[in-house]
């Protein structure tokens, strides 16, 4: 195990605005959300990517956490380890989602790991642990694929007794609700409890004879989003072998787009409303 810190270098930011500078932009949109991005929306994404976001002030931030490396099942995981001042803390183990990573816990480390410091008990604290997937951000790439989600649900149970931690609770959303379910189903002798975001559970089909046309018409979406949006992220976690496939075997293949999902970065002005539209 090592230290580790984010330091990208000043050429590769400086190649990435050139990059996104150089872009060659496709015509405009006839009518709106419904044939896909906006123009207009996406050009001023890129330029605020360009010029408007400041890496250096966000690495910044990253780097105040403890950041380590360790070599787990072969592969080099990353993760952030911030222990609570509390000493009767709980271990908890944060795994993000694709395509995520674990910026998206940072708001949520202090209230963790120091509850009293915002207005709760000490009993509520937490040591967190937050590692990086196979593939993702500064963990390495695997090799060779195999790398779903169970087999990184050990991985992470290794991570954690390497800490020297015996019990402790897990915390997943999106493909980390099934990392961290599969943690509770393989690992259940050190689990204290697991909480996933959002809980996936399938309805029942017999209640279907009773839905409104408001919820047949979300089943009916949600079959859908099953074939061009879960059927992706079926890939996802292994294709981390093989970087070229999780960016290239993507593209223009998205049938369905909620534009709610697309992200926002600050100074872009209000999301909009969340509708399915076509892509192409």
């Amino acid at each position: 195990m090592e230290n580790f810190r984010i330091a990208v270098d000043d050429r590769e930011l400086a190649d990435l605005r050139d990059r996104l500078e150089r872009t060659r932009w496709p015509d405009a949109e006839t009518v709106d959300w419904s044939q896909g991005v906006p123009l207009e929306y996406l050009r001023s994404l890129c330029a605020y990517w360009a010029d408007g976001y400041d890496w250096r002030a966000f690495e910044k931030r990253v780097n105040a956490l403890p950041q380590y490396r360790t070599t787990i099942d072969g592969v080099g995981i990353h993760f952030a380890h911030v222990r609570s001042p509390h000493p009767g803390a709980l271990p908890l183990v944060l795994t993000n989602g694709w395509s995520g990573s674990i910026v998206e816990y940072l708001d949520v480390i202090g209230p963790l790991t120091d509850p009293v410091a915002h207005g709760g008990s000490a009993a509520d604290a937490f040591h967190v642990v937050l590692p990086t997937l196979p593939g993702y951000g500064f963990s390495d790439k695997p090799v060779s694929p195999g790398w779903d989600v169970q087999r990184i649900a050990d991985a992470w149970a290794a991570l954690m007794a390497s800490l020297g931690y015996t019990r402790y609770g897990a915390h997943g959303s999106d493909w980390g609700n099934s990392i961290t379910t599969a943690m509770g189903q393989q690992h259940p002798e050190v689990l204290a409890g697991i909480h996933v975001q959002p809980p996936i559970a399938a309805p029942d089909p017999a209640t279907f004879s009773d839905l409104s046309p408001r919820e047949r018409e979300g089943a009916g979406r949600a079959r859908r989003g099953g074939v061009a949006g879960v059927g992706l992220l079926g890939r996802a976690v292994d294709e981390t072998a093989d970087r070229r496939v999780r960016v290239g075997g993507l593209a223009g293949r998205v049938v369905l787009v909620d534009r709610g999902e697309v992200p926002l970065v600050g100074g872009l002005g209000q999301r909009p409303d969340a509708t399915s539209c076509s892509t192409t």
